[in-house]
């Protein structure tokens, strides 16, 4: 068996974010297709919020080394504020001084053909681009949001240092993945000298989550039509206020109440804002907020969901939030509320739903909640090819492939 060591800051026991599932299923099924993983991550210590809910799942016999690390904002900080040198690139910038030495003696003990990280967190390609310096192994750069944008991130020092961190990871990594065609498009024109070098790998689902559990069933609000939004609400790339305004346009309309109609935000971690927007708007009493739960319990929440809720802004358009691929398979109507020029819009589209519109625009989604809620009748579902083409065990496949003629090259060298 070949090895590749993965440096990944979102694994169990973080409670909370998608993005643990990406490394977690890559974890799992590259031993099928001919690779052992270890994994490099954060000491939970790090994490804002754990659940152990996930670590049974993470593949017997997987060997995880648990970094030191610090959250600046929380451990470093004196009545909240911190010097910012102790925050770059992330505020996990001291998981890079606590991983590089236990990453050594993984690569001594264990001897491993590759070293992959993925981002964000910042601060992990950081950690493989070093390793990677210290040991000539080649790298693997996973990037599932595109690290620099116009004004992303806002602080120009910040942004400074991700440039520089994402520069070197292009540039020196022995092959660059991403998660969105919008995302290739933008590295190959950034990095045209690197552009054969970037290669799509999607998000997807794990099949085996879903075991014993069947859309349908008891509603989430039964006598509403509930529509679900699974996950993080960010301010600025989720903002809900057109949708929130559309729902007051059409209170006072009376085609809508809150005896009739629900929105459940399950998780959304920035209820201030959310319940802020909702109160300015006057629907607060459309709004559900509920707390985490264990992620089978997520899943098996959406399948019961009447809609599901996708929201990105035109700032994310080379994104493709990881919850969608857990709504494919879900299999219960979706309604896209995104940039139509977006990545987030092309992938709803090629998976046949047909309730979308722009996330900035009041009267769009005022009249697709009408059109919803006027007719009655079950929105389609997703497409079964759609669905079937979307799993991790698929995605984990093409990474294999690449692993694997990585290996043929430099066993060639």
């Amino acid at each position: 068996m070949k090895r590749v060591l993965m440096i990944a800051y979102h694994f169990p026991p973080l409670a909370g974010s998608s993005g643990i599932q990406r490394t977690l299923r890559f974890a799992k099924y590259l031993p099928e297709f001919g690779w052992t993983p270890m994994v490099l991550t954060a000491h939970p210590i790090a994490y804002e919020q754990t659940s152990p809910d996930q670590l049974g799942e993470i593949p017997a016999g997987t060997t995880v080394s648990r970094a030191p690390a610090l959250n600046t904002a929380r451990h470093l900080s004196i009545k909240g504020r911190y010097p910012q040198c102790l925050a770059l690139p992330d505020r996990w910038a001291t998981w890079w001084l606590g991983a590089i030495l236990p990453g050594l003696w993984m690569i001594r003990q264990h001897r491993p053909d590759l070293i992959w990280s993925t981002y964000p967190i910042a601060t992990a390609h950081k950690i493989g681009g070093t390793l990677h310096r210290l040991t000539g192994l080649p790298w693997v750069a996973d990037f599932r949001d595109p690290m620099v944008e116009a004004n992303y991130p806002r602080d120009p020092v910040v942004r400074e240092s991700y440039r520089r961190i994402e520069a070197y990871a292009v540039n020196h990594a022995a092959l660059s993945v991403c998660t969105s065609p919008g995302n290739i498009r933008l590295y190959s024109e950034r990095y045209p000298h690197r552009a054969d070098r970037l290669n799509l790998i999607e998000n997807g689902y794990d099949e085996e989550c879903f075991e014993g559990l069947a859309p349908g069933g008891e509603p989430l609000n039964p006598g509403k039509l509930t529509l679900l939004h699974s996950g993080i609400a960010y301010p600025s790339e989720r903002n809900p206020t057109h949708f929130f305004a559309a729902l007051r346009r059409l209170r006072e309309t009376h085609a809508l109440s809150p005896e009739r109609f629900v929105v459940r935000f399950r998780a959304p971690a920035h209820e201030a804002p959310l319940l802020a927007i909702a109160e300015q708007q006057g629907v607060r009493d459309f709004i559900e907020i509920a707390p985490p739960v264990p992620y089978r319990d997520a899943l098996a929440e959406m399948m019961r969901a009447d809609l599901l809720l996708i929201m990105q802004a035109g700032n994310c358009n080379d994104q493709i939030p990881a919850k969608f691929y857990e709504y494919l398979r879900a299999g219960r109507p979706i309604l896209g509320l995104t940039d139509p020029r977006g990545d987030t819009a092309r992938a709803l589209a090629a998976a046949g739903v047909e309730l979308v519109a722009p996330l900035d625009d009041t009267a769009a989604i005022a009249a697709l909640l009408a059109r919803i809620t006027d007719t009655g009748a079950t929105p389609p579902s997703p497409s079964a090819t759609t669905i079937q083409a979307a799993s991790r065990r698929n995605r984990t496949a093409r990474l294999a492939e690449h692993f694997d003629a990585l290996y043929a090259r430099k066993a060639s060298a």
